[in-house]
């Protein structure tokens, strides 16, 4: 074989992404009273790793009792990014200052676009509190790039009848953003990305190929993934290099995750509470503006 043949089949051949840290569980925390969760990785240590990815909560499953009062987080504000809530066990009921809202239970999306500046709550569902029952999901919060933060907030509801569900050996992955072998999951995005959740039930490996130089972070429900002789468990996060474009997979049988994978901003992050800009003056804007009832007050 010659020098250039050598090099194109180099050339062709993808590389793997490497693993770089498995987020072992943080401490449990609450979001108002109803919000018992994780917050697997933040901006302040993975934001360029997992750009366009800001932050991950996971509320583990745990049960309620029936209750007539209202559990959740009253009304807050945020500016710059979306909100993407996954629901596993169920309810969460939302209500925003831009006109969105909505229940969504099991299986459900909600897709919310803060842009420009919203106030919103969250709690649980009405049917769900007055029943009780199990409780289990997931709060992504994703970047909007610059040129998309002062884009008119909006909501998107996404029931998991409107989401596509593939096979993959021994289980299945549902396509909630971006695309798998050419199907197309509902959401609209600002900037390229793949949002899958994927399930087991018997444990057979995948290989799964991605953009080169997307970022890749896989947040574990349940079970046990074995990734190059390491292991990552339940509320816990495997963190891969940007460099690469494949990965190899081996869960146990009943494994549960969340794939989150997206093309980098490469723009500077500036956050605080509830706002993330690219600058600091930007960060006082969003204060001046929320005081100034300038996002919308819920009645």
């Amino acid at each position: 074989m010659s020098g250039i043949e050598e090099m194109e089949v180099m050339m062709s051949t993808p590389a793997p992404k490497r693993l770089l840290e498995v987020i072992r569980q943080p401490r449990r925390h609450w979001v108002g009273d109803g919000f018992p969760v994780r917050t697997l990785f933040t901006y302040s240590r993975h934001g360029e790793l997992l750009s366009p990815f800001l932050l991950l909560d996971y509320a583990e499953p745990s049960e309620f009792p029936p209750t007539t009062e209202r559990k959740g987080v009253g009304e807050h504000p945020h500016r710059g990014f979306e909100t993407v809530t996954v629901v596993y066990a169920g309810e969460v009921e939302h209500r925003d200052s831009g006109g969105g809202g909505g229940i969504i239970g099991p299986g459900d999306v909600q897709w919310m676009t803060a842009g420009s500046g919203l106030v919103h709550e969250e709690f649980h569902g009405p049917h769900y509190a007055r029943k009780g029952g199990p409780f289990e999901m997931h709060q992504l919060w994703v970047n909007l790039p610059a040129a998309s933060k002062g884009e008119r907030p909006h909501y998107q509801p996404i029931t998991a009848e409107q989401i596509p569900v593939l096979p993959i050996p021994g289980g299945q992955l549902r396509v909630l953003a971006g695309d798998h072998q050419g199907t197309r999951g509902p959401a609209r995005t600002f900037s390229p990305l793949q949002v899958w959740d994927l399930t087991w039930d018997e444990g057979l490996p995948l290989d799964l190929r991605l953009p080169e130089g997307w970022s890749l972070g896989l947040a574990l429900r349940r079970g046990t993934l074995k990734i190059d002789n390491h292991k990552a468990g339940p509320g816990e996060v495997a963190v891969f290099s940007l460099e690469g474009s494949t990965v190899h997979l081996e869960p146990e049988p009943g494994t549960a995750l969340l794939l989150l994978s997206g093309q980098p901003l490469n723009e500077p992050i500036a956050g605080s509470g509830p706002f993330v800009m690219n600058t600091q003056q930007e960060l006082v804007q969003a204060y001046d503006d929320f005081e100034a009832g300038r996002m919308g007050r819920l009645t």
